[in-house]
């Protein structure tokens, strides 16, 4: 590896880049490939002029991606020096973007680039100059030496694009001398810096702000904006480098196009490909936002597309649940399909890549295909004749060949660079359960996944940037096939913090009891984010936050994810009052037997004359207040109830602690006496939540509280080797005996409440008619942002 980088190195050393740039070019993967292709397409590898380098520089980091089949004409232009200037190159650029992979028209492209017989004089060149600073002569006065230059080229740019920046250079500095002459002390002094402005007072300064908010940018607003139109496919975006040298350019034929177009009418039409070996999590929340989003957004349709390519590993209990939680995220599938669907279809072009020379039958045990690939070495059966592979692959379809003994491969390139073009398997011999006793051969992702895009006419093939190097293969076998080719684009995985999300570990939790099944609450999975009480509509909305991007840097923070859990829960979540640890508090002054029905607030702004915005609470002589809630020594940063200290009862009174019985151990808290304020003329500045008895000696509802926390310490532990010993052994913490006030009772399955000053509490699915259970969905603040638990 280290030699390979010293002969890259030195090749671009050769073509006049300083050291310093071309190092930093090599620690860029996607540049170095690029500029790498270009010195070669060039034919400059022994070296060239350091003008025509850093043009071929230019040409490796901005050429348009849509016209990659006619970057070696443009490279002969400049290597000839028919095209030797930045403006040249740049007019160049716009031709060629313009035209992208139609046919070049050269009359038209060299007078777009200067290149058929533009000769700029210096007449020319210091007339043009001379009418610019005619234009500008009072600001270059004025500023003198400190004249923007720039400025002034640009203007002449404007008027001799192909003009000779040398010569323009030499004319400008002229001409200036000619109109200031020689430079006084006064130019060289460093300009007087303005007094800053004394700071906006802090009311207009919110005026300021107000009028003055940065606008969301097109794409923040609408995150689709980013892809083509169908009709735009006719554009070379992927070339795809053999060992030989040769390249293959992907884009469609304008036949295969129109064929195409007239099957979708021009709509959308993109495919979310889950493979239901497992439960989905909150990673393909992004790819259904990305895939039925853009398809809603264009007014096309998504297909949800089971990728059936594994049958060990498959069941219909996902098939079942991702179907039923795809509709819970909010997205309707334009058409539900199989990959196994398609397997005639794939076998008749299996059938087709051996006929036309792209595939062979191989006899390599699974070691052997290892440690060949490891050599680039080709198959011993490569090269067998076509008849003979053909025969071989109908005995593997009809079961004569046993498991084991023998596979299709695609024949791609041993040779090269990207390991994913190193003949892919295409055909494994195994009974697949949605296909029933048909077949005993099954494709591999690699094979099935393209042409089933292709078949079903997928306008983007959307996925995370971990299959970026399966898109040469995925271009190369339907070149291979002359079939039609999607948009390929690829975009960042989504990372959340303090969990994983391989489904291999996450099998593994589950099936080794770790957590509580697939929707344990405490698991990024999305039927635990649903039993956890979080919203389709609050993932959506993080999603969305996130964007679609590239940038493959993100382990986003789970605090991210909760700020939108708790955006939308405290606008839908109705207030209700829940003690969690009771600690008995005896009103003393309270008559014994007198119950009083108070109005508490369902939301925060309740209307006072809106009835359905209120439930009634009972206030009697006993009442349950946090155990948190009461110390025996009180200090001043400390606003709940301590002995002769008084506090406010939400919805109720002002009560103030005259008593504490103590255990016989003197430090136990057993119950608390105290005295209310009917007349409430005590403000304390203390407001706790309660729950009282309904009536003399009755107990106040009993329900069940799960605590989840975040299920492992560590913010990555997919990366420890021992990630399993990273589980946060308090991740789940249950209170069996919870007091709750009446109203809860009518609770159902799927109902969000904010317990006041607890956080926002979900009904789970284990609540019986005898027990309600819930669970937390988040804090009502962020506790990791400031340094807690």
């Amino acid at each position: 590896m280290v030699k390979e980088d010293s002969n890259v190195l030195d090749l671009f050393l050769k073509i006049g880049l300083d050291e310093k740039t071309a190092k930093n070019t090599l620690a860029n993967n996607k540049v170095t490939t690029n500029l790498t292709a270009v010195i070669h397409e060039a034919a400059v590898t022994d070296g060239c002029d350091r003008a025509v380098g850093n043009l071929l520089y230019t040409v490796a980091t901005k050429f348009p991606a849509n016209a990659l089949n006619h970057r070696p004409t443009l490279l002969q232009y400049i290597v000839s020096t028919k095209i030797k200037t930045p403006a040249q190159l740049e007019a160049a650029f716009a031709y060629l973007s313009a035209t992208a992979s139609e046919n070049l028209k050269v009359h038209d492209f060299e007078e777009a680039c200067g290149v058929a017989g533009v000769e700029v004089s210096k007449d020319e060149i210091e007339r043009a100059v001379s009418e610019v600073f005619e234009e500008k002569k009072a600001n270059i006065l004025e500023q003198r030496y400190r004249t923007n230059v720039g400025e002034l080229f640009g203007h002449v740019r404007k008027k001799l694009p192909w003009a000779d920046p040398k010569v323009v250079k030499e004319v400008v500095d002229l001409e200036l001398y000619k109109l200031l002459g020689e430079r006084t002390a006064a130019d060289n002094e460093k300009p007087v810096k303005k007094k800053k402005e004394k700071p906006v007072k802090t009311e207009d300064k919110a005026k300021v702000e107000e009028t003055s908010a940065p606008k969301q940018s097109e794409e923040e607003l609408n995150p689709y904006l980013i892809f083509p139109s169908p009709e735009e496919n006719y554009k070379v975006h992927t070339e795809v480098y053999f060992s030989d040298q040769s390249v293959l350019r992907a884009c469609n034929s304008k036949e295969l196009l129109e064929k195409h177009l007239k099957v979708t009418g021009g709509k959308v039409q993109t495919r979310f490909p889950p493979e239901p070996n497992g439960f989905l999590h909150i990673g393909h929340a992004k790819a259904m936002f990305v895939d039925f989003g853009l398809a809603k957004d264009r007014g096309g349709g998504c297909y949800l597309r089971f990728d059936d390519t594994n049958p060990e590993a498959e069941k219909k209990e996902y098939i079942d649940h991702i179907k039923e939680i795809v509709g819970w995220m909010g997205w309707e599938p334009f058409k539900i399909t199989y990959t196994s669907d398609y397997f005639q279809d794939l076998y008749e072009l299996a059938v087709e890549l051996i006929r036309r020379g792209h595939a062979y039958v191989d006899h390599q045990t699974p070691d052997e295909v290892k440690e060949y690939r490891e050599k680039k070495m080709n198959s011993p059966w490569r090269d067998r004749p076509i008849e003979e592979s053909l025969r071989l692959f109908d005995e593997m379809k009809r079961g004569m060949i046993d498991e084991g003994k023998a596979t299709l491969r695609m024949k791609q390139d041993m040779q090269n660079d990207n390991f994913n073009m190193y003949d892919l398997i295409a055909y494994r011999f195994t009974p697949h359960p949605h296909a029933g006793d048909k077949w005993c051969i099954y494709p591999s992702y690699d094979y099935a996944h393209c042409i089933v895009d292709s078949l079903e006419n997928i306008t983007h093939s959307l996925c995370t940037l971990e299959f970026e190097t399966r898109r040469a293969s995925y271009y190369w076998l339907l070149d291979a096939l002359s079939l039609y080719q999607p948009f390929v684009w690829e975009y960042s995985r989504l990372n959340v913090s303090n969990t994983v999300m391989s489904k291999r570990k996450l099998n593994r939790l589950v099936t080794e009891k770790w957590v509580d099944g697939w929707d344990d609450p405490r698991l990024m999975t999305l039927a635990g984010l649903r039993r956890r009480g979080v919203t389709s509509t609050a993932i959506n909305a993080f999603v969305r936050g996130i964007g679609i991007t590239r940038s493959d840097s993100s382990m986003i923070q789970l605090s991210r994810l909760e700020y939108h859990i708790r955006e939308e829960l405290n606008k839908t979540a109705a207030r209700t009052l829940v003690v969690l640890n009771p600690l008995k508090v005896v009103i003393t002054n309270l008559e014994a037997g007198l119950v009083m029905d108070l109005d508490a607030k369902k939301w925060p702004e309740a209307p006072a004359d809106d009835a359905s915005s209120f439930y009634k609470v009972p206030f009697s002589r006993v009442v349950y207040i946090e155990r948190s809630d009461f110390r025996l020594k009180d200090s001043k940063d400390y606003y709940g109830l301590a002995p002769g200290k008084s506090v406010l009862l939400r919805y109720a009174y002002p009560i103030k602690c005259t008593d504490v019985i103590l255990a016989d151990d003197k430090e136990t808290v057993l119950e608390i006496r105290a005295e209310y304020d009917p007349s409430k003329t005590i403000k304390p500045k203390g407001v706790l939540h309660w729950v009282a008895e309904p009536s003399p000696g009755v107990d106040p509802l009993k329900v069940e509280i799960r605590l989840f926390d975040r299920l492992f310490r560590s913010e990555n532990p997919a990366e420890l080797d021992d990630w399993l010993g990273d589980l946060n052994p308090e991740s789940k913490v249950v209170i069996q005996n919870a007091y709750a006030v009446p109203s809860v009772s009518k609770a159902a399955l799927g109902d969000r409440f904010q317990f006041e000053r607890l956080g926002y509490f979900a009904v789970d699915k284990d609540s019986t008619s005898e027990k309600l259970v819930f669970n937390r969905t988040v804090t009502l603040r962020d506790n990791y942002a400031k340094g807690g638990k």
